[in-house]
């Protein structure tokens, strides 16, 4: 477009500014539209320029989801980052009711016309404008928008290629893995071969594959099987995962993505704790319409699954379901080889040879007598740690920053002593703010009172108590900057030493701190020994700060929530000290053994491998 400098008569041109100003806009929209790196960039620069074909129009709201399904939602408006208002989402919701071009009136001077995105008889979305009333005709204005849907038809076909590409390269890595399991001549190596391409090639740790019987899924592999093999309570937080998916017969992620539909994802949340993993999926496995296992995987937080990975987990078990189902059918036990093993064990237990092993033997009656007989002193240890009976933990009052620090952990304090502030530099600005604009309601008010404006006077009047308010709030905050000891006692916990300036979020953790007159001890008990211990009982506990000297302890309580530490439960049994000692601080760790009663050897040595082989046969058993 020519743009003229000077008029006939040699005076300046008054447009020109304008004209100058609106080529650099149609400028940059078209780069940004020529440039779009993603469908939502590519939507915002295309209803810049439409608005900028519509003479008049000032507001716009581009509306897309899936075809026909849905849920459609705003991708872009104008002016951008403004919420579309009511009139614009009444005519986009009827242009798709009706799926035809609507125009509606927009009091006070407006005209909101509307165009549905159909492309190959499915409904995308819709496209809604406002428009100045008489700056354009109607007709005009729907014909032109009409042809910049075009626009929008060609970037949603090219979306739609690009999925289908998406589904080739799946389908391609799919068949990938498929060849990696039949490789494998038996099913044991196949789910090892598969769960370890699947680990390496999608960077997860582990990958595991478990395989449905009586109506439990049993982990039948598991890549980096070493750091897992000791592990037996974290298998079986895998399986109980495993089972949630396919009682569910459905893909189960967790933390759940928000556009998901609703599934119940408690045992993923447990594994995910246990294994310290950020992300967890479990994905059904099929073959002949039947769910015969499942396939979870972990990777950190910071690299959580996203829907690609999900749909290519998904191709992958859909094609080696039926393999592995194969081959496990065709794998039979070896009964002929244990059969053999055995008869070959008492060969050289009662045969002419093999002096050693019937040396071990008669050693290991010798014992077995011994533990039959002899008894001993049944206790149920666990690391222990000695608290404050009360425990007070000072906290941020909001987010700010850490201005001064005057103790850290292991001083003590006196109630109401200083022990840190947070800096009120951005509350005092903020007062001063409230303050000016309190004045200047003030003399507005009287203002308007003096011209006896009583309606402006009660606006005026409500504004000046809203920033009443506000100082108020303000002045409580920079009162709270100040942190105090709440009463006296040792500072358990908390260095902001090294933290001055640094940022703290509302809430957070600061400091932790204990009484200097009374101590409890808390012991960690396994899940297997947590029934043998109760209230009452005693034992002794020895700290590693005094390892020479033992302390006495009664058991007060057993907790019946279950924590997890190092991969196994535990269960928070308290205690109080029966023995006083001066050198005894909060924190301090060691050892405790609860006695019990008397007992057979035998029965403590083994009493673990009794209970795990009791648990394990009532699980198989049918």
């Amino acid at each position: 477009m020519n743009v003229d400098v000077q008029s006939s008569q040699g005076e300046a041109d008054p447009l020109q500014g304008e004209r100058v100003s609106f080529s650099l806009i149609d400028q940059s929209l078209w780069a940004n539209f020529s440039g779009a790196e993603s469908p939502e960039a590519f939507v915002a620069a295309w209803l810049g320029l439409q608005c900028r074909q519509i003479p008049g129009a000032h507001h716009a709201v581009a509306v897309l989801g899936a075809p026909d399904t849905g849920p459609f939602e705003s991708v872009a408006t104008i002016p951008s980052g403004d919420a579309p208002g009511r009139a614009l989402m009444r005519a986009a919701e009827a242009a798709m009711a009706d799926r035809r071009g609507v125009l509606m009136p927009a009091p006070p001077a407006d005209t909101v016309i509307a165009h549905p995105v159909v492309v190959d008889g499915s409904l995308y979305g819709t496209v809604a404008l406002a428009v100045s009333r008489g700056a354009v005709a109607e007709g005009e204005a729907m014909r032109r928008l009409r042809w910049g849907a075009g626009w929008l038809e060609a970037l949603l076909r090219r979306e739609q290629g690009a999925r289908d590409a998406a589904v080739r390269d799946r389908t391609q890595q799919a068949l990938t893995f498929l060849a990696t399991v039949l490789t494998a001549r038996r099913f044991d190596d196949a789910a090892m071969a598969l769960v370890t391409e699947l680990a390496r090639e999608l960077a997860c740790d582990p990958v595991s594959l478990g395989i449905r019987r009586r109506r439990r899924v049993h982990v039948a592999a598991v890549s980096h099987a070493s750091s897992f093999a000791s592990r037996m309570n974290l298998m079986q937080g895998l399986g109980r995962a495993m089972d949630e998916a396919v009682d569910q017969e459905d893909i189960v992620l967790y933390p759940p993505p928000a556009h998901w539909d609703y599934r119940i994802t408690r045992m993923h949340e447990e594994l995910a704790l246990a294994h310290q993993a950020g992300s967890v999926l479990t994905v059904p496995i099929q073959a002949k319409g039947a769910v015969i296992g499942a396939m979870t995987l972990e990777r950190p937080a910071s690299a959580p699954f996203d829907d690609e990975t999900v749909e290519l987990v998904d191709a992958v078990a859909s094609m080696v379901g039926p393999v592995l189902a194969e081959m496990r059918r065709n794998d039979r036990p070896i009964v002929l080889k244990v059969a053999e093993a055995v008869g070959g064990l008492l060969a050289r237990l009662f045969g002419p040879r093999h002096l050693g092993a019937k040396l071990a033997t008669v050693a290991v009656a010798i014992l077995a007598y011994l533990a039959l007989t002899v008894t001993g002193e049944f206790t149920v240890g666990g690391p222990a740690r000695v608290e404050g009976a009360v425990q007070r933990t000072v906290t941020a009052p909001f987010a700010g920053y850490v201005a001064t620090q005057t103790v850290r952990a292991g001083e003590t304090v006196r109630e109401g002593e200083l022990i840190a502030t947070l800096d009120d530099q951005d509350l005092n600005l903020e007062r001063l703010r409230w303050t000016t604009a309190r004045g200047q309601r003030e003399v507005e008010y009287d203002r308007a009172l003096a011209e006896r404006n009583r309606a402006q006077a009660a606006i005026i009047k409500s504004q000046i108590a809203q920033a009443e308010a506000q100082l108020a709030l303000i002045e409580e905050q920079i009162a709270r900057t100040r942190i105090t000891a709440p009463f006296d006692g040792i500072v358990v916990s908390g260095d902001l030493s090294q933290s001055v300036g640094a940022a703290v979020e509302r809430g957070e953790e600061l400091f932790r701190i204990a009484p200097l007159d009374a101590y409890r001890v808390v012991i960690e008990v396994d899940e297997g020994d947590v029934a043998e211990v109760e209230p009452g009982q005693t034992g002794h506990l020895v700290l590693a700060a005094r390892p020479g000297e033992a302390l006495g302890y009664t058991v007060d309580m057993v907790t019946p929530v279950a924590e997890s530490h190092d991969g196994r439960n535990a269960y928070r049994v308290e205690a109080s000290l029966r023995d006083d000692a001066d050198w005894l601080r909060p924190g301090m760790e060691g050892a405790a053994r609860t006695d019990v009663d008397e007992r057979l050897l035998v029965v403590i040595w083994t009493r673990r491998l009794v209970n795990w082989a009791r648990l394990t046969l009532w699980q198989y058993a049918p």
